[in-house]
């Protein structure tokens, strides 16, 4: 890995953890609701930019709170950004399933990326990932739900496969879970922007996770259009049989 890479994963861990403890900082300081949404988003989308500009001045930008991509002049490279992953989390009190994603997109592969948890003091980065984890032996399957979307293929995973749904919070988090060997399986329907999960199919890849779309095909960032409609983020011996329950539902 040359200098100049190493110096992206690190950038890209520094930048979202640095976001993250300004977050904890905008969580504590008595703002709530939707106040406190707009704040968080404000604070660490305007202080990851600054950051970008002054350590990669050339490079294009993507983030939630600015969906046009920010030119910076050198093609090839982007930034993906998502300054506050799980927005209603973040606003509830004592939820740590929030994050902060930084990612670097080339020739469409995520190469660099970070995801702080600031709710738990981790960030997981491809500069200092873990190593996969092994879960314990003993527990039953367990394959990652929205909160607030109906489980349709998780539902179906866990029917044919076995195991228990576990409702979480925001992308970043639910990926991370499966890092931290906390769960199995994240298969995500209906559709994600690019920023949603940058970042944590960096991370994952890195780790050693298996990563796709539904169907097994790569994942691609740095398109005209930024939304991708499904994902898959889950332990490798898993994947082939996942992917096959996911080609199934997707043709009942």
């Amino acid at each position: 890995m040359s200098s100049a890479q190493v110096g992206d994963h690190t950038a890209a861990e520094s930048i979202a953890t640095t976001a993250g403890q300004l977050l904890l900082e905008v969580r504590a300081s008595g703002k709530s609701g939707d106040e406190l949404k707009v704040a968080g988003d404000f604070t660490s989308h305007r202080y990851i930019l600054e950051q970008l500009r002054v350590a990669f001045p050339e490079d294009d930008v993507l983030s939630e709170e600015a969906p046009r991509v920010e030119r910076g002049g050198r093609a090839g490279r982007l930034w993906i950004v998502d300054p506050l992953d799980g927005t209603r989390e973040f606003a509830e009190p004592g939820r740590s399933d929030w994050a902060v994603h930084v990612a670097l997109a080339t020739d469409g592969v995520v190469r660099a990326g970070a995801v702080a948890l600031p709710g738990r003091g981790m960030t997981l980065s491809t500069a200092t990932g873990p190593p996969p984890a092994v879960p314990p032996a003993n527990r039953p399957l367990r394959v990652l739900v929205s909160r607030t979307r109906p489980p349709t293929l998780a539902g179906s995973i866990v029917e044919h496969l076995g195991g228990e749904l576990v409702p979480m919070g925001s992308a970043g988090a639910k990926a991370m879970a499966v890092v931290l060997g906390e769960a199995d399986v994240y298969a995500h329907e209906g559709g994600q922007y690019e920023w949603d999960s940058a970042a944590p199919v960096a991370v994952a890849a890195a780790a050693g996770f298996h990563t796709s779309r539904l169907d097994g095909s790569p994942l691609c960032y740095g398109q005209a259009d930024p939304w991708l409609p499904d994902l898959l983020i889950c332990r490798p011996e898993l994947a082939e049989r996942v992917i096959a329950v996911c080609r199934e539902g997707s043709v009942s």
